[in-house]
């Protein structure tokens, strides 16, 4: 598969990471003394942010960090002085610049005044990153702001230059871009590779625009003769220009990446480039004290001249007005799922920022021509196209395209933050992408790249089992959310031949445990994986669920009777007590007599037991792992050998037959094949996240302990690479911060799956809401905290409808109060009690109340049915 440094690979030497850095927060976020000022190196476990105005500011080692503006057609990443590294690695040194699905534009765009680069000559200040938009401060003779940002529904990206001077004086405005016009497949290594794929650009000038053109066919296979274009310019008519093969500022003469290795640490171009420049002068007159705003747009398509031109128009027909609504659109998305914590500012910040980062990642591509590349083996002729596909990227810069892992996990994240559109548009995309390339096999495809190539996930290849198993809980859960039965019957089918397939194909043995590749793709591991099973489970339960609310007694009574099978064998196959945890596969590849083997390797995926929630018909519903084993496992994960300053570990420390041995501490007598991987990832530790809110461990030790570290990776100063973008891994033991590794080495600025352990702990968990809207209910039960006193959240969507919810506690008395709004369900209100509390007496809106008390997994909860439309429970503790 694909060498992604997530989950499945790391590229990062094993060496531990620390550093301090100096920051400006101008209304931001305030860092108090004594907490997340600390630096990296310090304890994660205080949380004491202020929520300010809604952007984020960084004055240090600007040229070190990446920058990003992204919207649904188009995208753009340079450094926050305004100059553009080469950058990532799936083709490397070109994953940054200007792409517009599914090719890229522009190396970059450079900027002059009167002779001195930004970001060279003029030093940039200060880069603020803020909802849909970034800026970046120069101050020099004369002072000037950038501001980025790339409007919605348009293939281009506008970056306006405000001038201010003390005196009045004409300038000389240098602009010069370099295209590079690709394809986002073929990548690098592949067969055929990018190097035969990309041809020569030519360009020109007209009408006061450079216009940039890679026209031909690719001299392989079922190469397809392509058109493709870039427009660069501005409103003003320039009063000269220039073309030639260079143009990049500052920086030329262009460094060349090397092939491989890790030098020069900062390069400008790839082996594989075949772009060309041209530069645009203005004369600008600027009265003294007063600021003028130039606004330049870099615009394109796939689809020719013509249609490059008509983006390129669109975009600068009204430039403050396409930023005025990018603001506005972006205004909405905080609206909805606002959060009050007091007794954890940090995770509040986070809610805010994770909403905007969910937001910041959905694309969208037109006409992509499905074909299995087999892991870039081949280059077969499309089984068919895809008119449109709406996804949400994985991650930036080397994964924006549609992956079945990442949208089914960000789907949790994006429920609880009212982003439901993109949900339903992802599963979509992949049941659309998946039928077509497997012959409606119900195989999940796993990796689709814009172009339609899908790199991984056909009925040729291992496929990840786990995503094909995940996809109809996806669906569930978008249902119980929404109550759209419309949704529901268009993905039905797709989702009973899901798992139809799994039965029919990756179960030779007949044991029930689902085979094939899953989360982890590492060496030594068994043919039957542990995060597999249980996703197998929960996606058994939900299946049966839609089955039952569509009348389909067939279906329901199958997966419900698979349902029973697996659990009720589940604990004696895979609990190993030595480990006090999970193995993580079964079916020992170098005795295939012995199908039952469990194999511990301590790698994340056995938190997911705890993780994956089961919806049972007449009972609470609970995670796959028995209380006891869970409780347990969770503490175990808990200690050093597991968990780091940020969060979970990929895989654990402890004995090892391995090379180099045993790297840290030891928490078991196990002795594992295999060596431990102390990178933490933005999913990993949402997992744990999660796992522990499912079992009502929400102690400063436990759920805030991960909570706090994907906050800090994408709020606290010391740490964040792109102020406000959670990355794909923090910095950790074995995979050193992205600060500090060459550009066309780094892991994700951008990962979106982290905000899934920062929404959902605190929306579904903290704040209670557990929507079944599909069956027309709603529950709000709400857990506090350990050591805080009030949480609370407001206009949480349900449907069309929305939540209000606030949980406290003061003295003796724990109070729920839920306002629902436009949603038409029964509601239970309630709450979680404290653990050792009883009950002495119970109010609803003022009125004695009878309630029932119910044992689940998160502790003693207090049930009360209340109004449709607004309850004030009070329980008064004994």
């Amino acid at each position: 598969m694909t060498p992604r440094p997530s989950v499945r690979r790391s590229t990062a030497p094993p060496r531990r990471a620390r550093r301090t850095a100096g920051v400006t927060l101008l209304a931001a976020v305030t860092i108090l003394a004594g907490t997340a000022s600390a630096t990296a190196g310090s304890s994660p476990r205080t949380n004491a942010v202020q929520a300010q105005p809604s952007e984020l500011s960084e004055t240090t080692r600007l040229a070190d960090r990446r920058s990003l503006v992204v919207g649904d057609r188009a995208y753009a990443m340079g450094d926050e002085t305004g100059l553009y590294p080469a950058a990532g690695w799936h083709i490397r040194g070109e994953m940054g610049g200007f792409w517009t699905q599914p090719i890229k534009l522009l190396d970059g765009l450079w900027f002059g005044l009167d002779g001195a680069w930004l970001g060279k000559d003029v030093a940039a200040a200060k880069y603020t990153s803020g909802h849909g938009y970034s800026r970046i401060d120069y101050s020099g003779a004369v002072d000037v702001r950038r501001t980025d940002f790339v409007p919605d529904g348009i293939r281009a990206t506008l970056v306006g230059l405000t001038l201010t001077s003390s005196t009045a004086k004409t300038v000389k405005l240098d602009v010069d871009a370099h295209s590079e016009l690709m394809q986002s497949y073929p990548w690098g290594w592949t067969t055929p590779s990018a190097a035969t794929a990309n041809l020569p650009d030519t360009g020109s000038y007209a009408d006061g625009s450079l216009r940039f053109r890679e026209q031909g066919t690719p001299p392989f296979a079922n190469a397809t003769t392509h058109d493709f274009a870039a427009f660069v310019g501005s409103s003003l008519r320039p009063t000269t220009h220039a073309l030639g093969p260079n143009n990049r500022g500052p920086q030329d003469p262009a460094v060349i990446c090397p092939a491989d290795g890790t030098t020069p640490a900062r390069c400008d171009d790839s082996l594989v480039g075949k772009g060309t420049g041209g530069r645009l002068t203005y004369d600008v007159s600027l009265a003294a004290g007063q600021s003028k705003t130039i606004w330049f747009a870099v615009a394109g398509s796939d689809n020719g001249v013509s249609a490059a031109q008509r983006e390129y128009r669109r975009a600068l027909s009204s430039p403050d007005g396409l930023l005025q609504a990018k603001t506005r659109d972006r205004q909405e998305i905080d609206s909805m799922s606002v959060v009050d914590l007091p007794g954890d500012r940090l995770l509040q910040q986070s809610v805010e920022w994770s909403k905007q980062n969910l937001a910041d990642s959905v694309q969208e591509a037109r006409n992509l021509r499905i074909r299995d590349v087999n892991e870039g083996k081949d280059y077969p002729a499309p089984v068919g196209t895809v008119p449109t596909a709406r996804w949400f990227g994985a991650g930036f810069p080397d994964y924006p395209w549609l992956f079945a892992t990442d949208g089914e996990y960000m789907a949790f994240a994006a429920v609880a933050a009212g982003q439901f559109g993109t949900v339903k548009t992802h599963l979509r995309a992949l049941r659309d992408v998946s039928d077509l390339l497997n012959n409606r096999s119900g195989k999940v495809a796993h990796e689709v790249v814009p172009t339609g190539d899908v790199y991984f996930g056909s009925n040729q290849s291992a496929g990840n089992t786990d995503e094909t198993v995940k996809f109809p809980s996806a669906v569930a859960l978008l249902w119980r959310w929404t109550g759209d039965n419309n949704f529901r019957d268009e993905m039905y089918d797709f989702s009973v031949r899901n798992l139809q397939y799994v039965y029919r194909e990756l179960d030779k043995d007949g044991d029930g445990w689902p085979e094939g590749l899953a989360n982890v793709e590492r060496a030594g591991m068994g043919v039957e994986k542990l995060d597999s099973t249980v996703y197998l489970a929960r996606g058994l339960r939900d299946l049966a669920d839609l089955a039952a609310s569509k009348n389909d007694t067939q279906v329901q009574q199958w997966a419900t009777t698979r349902a029973n099978d697996l659990e009720s064998r589940f604990e004696e196959q895979w609990w190993v007590p030595a480990g006090i945890g999970y193995a993580d596969s079964v079916d020992d590849p170098a005795n295939p007599a012995n199908d039952n083997t469990p194999i511990f390797q301590r790698h994340w995926i056995g938190v997911t037991p705890m993780e994956a929630v089961l919806v049972r018909p007449g009972q609470p519903t609970s995670p796959l792992a028995s209380a006891e084993h869970g409780a347990a496992a969770l503490a175990q994960r808990e200690r050093p050998c597991y968990t780091g300053e940020f969060g979970l570990f990929h895989t654990g420390t402890g004995p090892t037959s391995a090379e180099g041995g045993n790297k840290g501490a030891t928490c078991d007598p196990i002795v594992s094949q295999v060596q431990s991987e102390r990178a933490m990832f933005g999913l990993n530790t949402s997992i744990m996240a999660v796992a522990e809110g499912n079992y009502g461990r929400l102690g400063t030790e436990q759920q805030q302990y991960y909570t706090t570290g994907n906050a800090r990776i994408q709020l606290d100063p010391t740490v964040w690479e792109t102020p406000g973008a959670m990355p794909e891994i923090a910095p950790s033991p074995d995979s050193p911060a992205n600060i500090g590794r060459p550009f066309y080495d780094r892991s994700m600025a951008l990962q979106a799956w982290g905000a899934y352990g920062i929404l959902w702990p605190v929306v579904h968990q903290q704040l209670g809401v557990d929507p079944d809207l599909g069956h027309g209910k709603l529950a709000v039960i709400p857990q506090l905290p350990e050591g805080q006193q009030k949480v609370a959240g407001s206009n949480i969507r349900l449907g069309a409808g929305s939540v209000d919810v606030t949980a406290s506690l003061a003295g003796k008395e724990l109070r729920t109060i839920a306002k629902v709004k436009d949603l038409d369900a029964s509601v239970t209100v309630g709450a979680v009690l404290p653990s050792g509390a009883s009950v002495k007496s119970a109010t609803l809106n003022g009125l004695t109340t009878p309630y029932e008390l119910v044992t689940t997994t998160r502790g003693v909860e207090v049930r009360v049915a209340a109004t449709s439309s607004g309850s004030a429970l009070r329980i008064t503790l004994a």
